[in-house]
């Protein structure tokens, strides 16, 4: 994952830019509607039997955000700041995500193997104290969670599987590191410190840590970026030759240690799915699998290249069903001699087409600003719009969080105007179970002189809801049009502050499970805005 971190100016931006967009959200949830509220029972069949669901649409997008801890990249940008002022920044983070009508954060919790969670393996991050291994005073991801699942946005736990350190000093970690305990598990490359992927006992610690997430806390998704191997410096070879010795039994070098990494995806997969199948485990690899010249399977790139150089074989992992989701880093412009965006968008679209693996395309909102090309702030906007070209593409996640708050130029907020005016609900996951709640019951709309306070009766085994406002007076049981979706909550309810005095509107409310399967309307209620 390339980055940059920002300045103190750049976070001020950041703030300002957050708290102008929160004043542009459209819809907001009654409450928190956590995992423990009570559900009323609910009839099988729904309140308006004629009314089908509203299955896909090219409208179903993923949109989401990396927020990277490492170095404060994004979050929290000063550890010694008190962890209210730090829960506040985290909070202003998330309301940029739902202003510019995000639905999904990928959120970086073990970026150096360490945790921002009470961890039984790994010690607490140094880059929410300036302390390795201090303790925070709270559960800093169960508080993330719950800040993220209150406004509808997926939580995406983003893991480093191999990052031990940035620094090549493994007397400055933790006393309590594994890293430290166990020094002959951690090569020294570049500037930083890296366990060896050839290791059973490296593949077992990365497991563990992952597995312990999963089954304590409420994610939705296990994520990793592009960091298998580290990437290449200086042209030496990372110095596992003792561990090749051991552990390569006649293979190729590059083959055995793209057999080390397909052994850690695979198992971790499987164990995910084990422990909770609703649990989705997504990649996003550097954007080049390999260049044609290499194999006349690639792309047609001249670029570094994920399969040779970080012994990721990524297309492997989408055909065998490793993963749920794939999001390539595509982090150059349309037209890029060496790694042409719109080359490379079909080439990925390709790869995942019949599959049961979504495609989502990693965007390099970081960029924006940094030469010719990326001083439009129209060439974001361009990605998207070309994006639509291929079914295959499920949405765009941007790096980074502190870049979307920015807006540097203007871009996120041509981004939402081009492409996100509206929410969207991510697309159902295709073999991980679930299936569509119960219809919801009982809408009612009530306008209260601030707007429209909409209700409803919540439904068993929905996750969320999501409300559609059709304009005039519309049958009360009627197919809904994804074009006319107004918002995604949790709860059993909203205030729609966007209504007009004077006007007339029905609203619809679905059902949806964790996996987004949608259930048909309910019964709609019509009501006639008071004022104008």
């Amino acid at each position: 994952m390339a980055w940059h971190s920002g300045t103190a100016a750049k976070a001020a931006a950041a703030a300002a830019a957050a708290a102008l967009m929160t004043a542009c959200i459209p819809a907001s949830g009654d409450s928190g509607g956590g995992a423990e509220r009570a559900q009323a029972p609910d009839a099988v069949k729904g309140e308006c039997a004629v009314a089908a669901p509203p299955g896909d649409s090219r409208a179903r997008q993923v949109r989401g955000m990396w927020i990277a801890t490492v170095a404060g990249i994004d979050w929290p940008k000063d550890p010694k700041k008190p962890v209210a002022t730090q829960q506040a920044q985290f909070r202003a983070l998330l309301d940029t995500a739902k202003a510019m009508n995000l639905n999904a954060v990928f959120v970086q919790i073990r970026p150096n193997s360490d945790a921002f969670y009470p961890s039984p393996y790994e010690p607490w991050s140094q880059w929410l104290t300036g302390t390795p291994g201090k303790n925070p005073g709270y559960d800093v991801l169960a508080f993330m969670l719950k800040e993220a699942h209150a406004r509808n946005l997926e939580f995406h736990a983003w893991f480093n599987p191999y990052r031990v350190s940035r620094t090549s000093d493994i007397n400055k970690l933790a006393p309590g590191s594994p890293a430290r305990k166990n020094p002959g598990w951690v090569r020294k490359y570049g500037t930083g410190l890296w366990y060896d992927p050839g290791l059973p006992q490296v593949r077992d610690l990365a497991t563990k840590a992952v597995l312990d997430v999963v089954r304590k806390y409420d994610i939705d998704a296990v994520h990793f970026d592009d960091y298998f191997y580290p990437y290449p410096e200086g042209g030496r070879d990372y110095p596992d030759g003792a561990t090749f010795k051991t552990y390569g039994k006649g293979m190729k070098k590059a083959d055995w240690r793209r057999h080390n990494v397909d052994t850690m995806v695979r198992g971790l997969s499987q164990k995910i799915h084990e422990a909770k199948p609703w649990v989705r485990f997504g990649i996003s690899p550097f954007g080049v699998w390999r260049n044609s010249t290499s194999d006349p399977a690639g792309s047609a790139t001249r670029a570094l290249q994920s399969y040779s150089d970080q012994y990721a074989d990524t297309r492997k992992w989408i055909r065998n069903g490793w993963i749920d989701y794939v999001t390539p880093q595509l982090y150059w412009p349309i037209g890029d001699s060496r790694a042409d965006y719109a080359r490379l968008v079909d080439w990925w679209a390709r790869q995942v087409a019949g599959t049961k693996v979504q495609l989502t395309i990693g965007q390099a909102g970081y960029r924006v600003g940094q030469d010719a090309t990326w001083k439009k702030p129209t060439e974001l906007s361009r990605h998207l719009t070309l994006n639509q070209r291929y079914p295959g593409v499920r949405g765009d996640v941007y790096f980074s969080a502190a870049d979307l708050a920015a807006n540097r130029r203007g871009f996120a907020e041509r981004l939402r105007k081009d492409h996100y005016a509206r929410p969207a609900i991510p697309p159902a996951v295709p073999g991980r179970g679930g299936k569509a709640p119960a219809p919801t019951r009982t809408v009612t709309a009530e306008s209260d002189g601030q707007g429209v306070r909409v209700r409803w009766r919540e439904s068993k085994d929905a996750t969320a809801y999501a409300v559609y406002r059709a304009e005039g007076r519309r049958s009360a049981c009627a197919p809904v049009d994804p074009a006319t979706l107004l918002a995604s909550v949790r709860g059993g309810g909203i205030a729609d502050p966007t209504a007009k005095p004077g006007r007339t509107y029905t609203y619809y409310v679905t059902a949806l499970d964790r996996l987004h399967h949608e259930s048909a309307p309910g019964r709609g209620a019509t009501v006639t805005v008071r004022g104008g």
